[in-house]
């Protein structure tokens, strides 16, 4: 599961996604991307400097500032903002290819059975999550009608 922080990182990247697809766009404040996000604004700002310093958002300072998306959302895969924000995506720690490591109780990482299954899962995991954008989520409700059935 993504973590609630993750959530909320989305749920502001859509705020700042939907304005950047406005004729006009504008930046908006920390307050504005809590209110139109639905989050808490306590989290919003160390949330929000972590995906500028990823260079995904800038922030402009001044009676007009505010933050605005300066990524194409085409170019935001959420497989990197997962792992900017919440670490491996791996299911396992052997499994991990940036962080690697092997299972202390494991004796013998060829023949894991419990290795070899959730290597397939996450294989499948991987292909679809590697491929997903910020702009893929700004015009999915189609699909998540499929999904949870609304």
């Amino acid at each position: 599961m993504i973590t609630q922080k993750m959530k909320y990182a989305l749920k502001a990247l859509l705020v700042l996604g939907d304005e950047a697809g406005r004729e006009t766009p504008e930046p908006l404040t920390i307050e504005e991307i809590a209110r139109r996000s639905d989050t808490p604004k306590r989290f919003m700002e160390h949330i929000l400097l972590e995906v500028r310093n990823a260079g995904i958002i800038a922030s402009t300072r001044g009676r007009s500032g505010g933050y605005t998306l300066i990524k194409k959302p085409s170019s935001v895969s959420i497989s990197e903002l997962l792992r900017l924000i919440d670490g491996p995506i791996a299911p396992l720690p052997c499994l991990s290819r940036r962080a690697y490591q092997r299972c202390e109780d494991c004796t013998d990482e060829a023949s894991c059975r419990i290795r070899k299954v959730f290597a397939e899962v996450f294989w499948s995991y991987l292909l679809i999550i590697e491929s997903l954008t910020l702009e893929d989520m700004l015009r999915s409700s189609a699909v998540a009608e499929q999904v949870i059935g609304q």
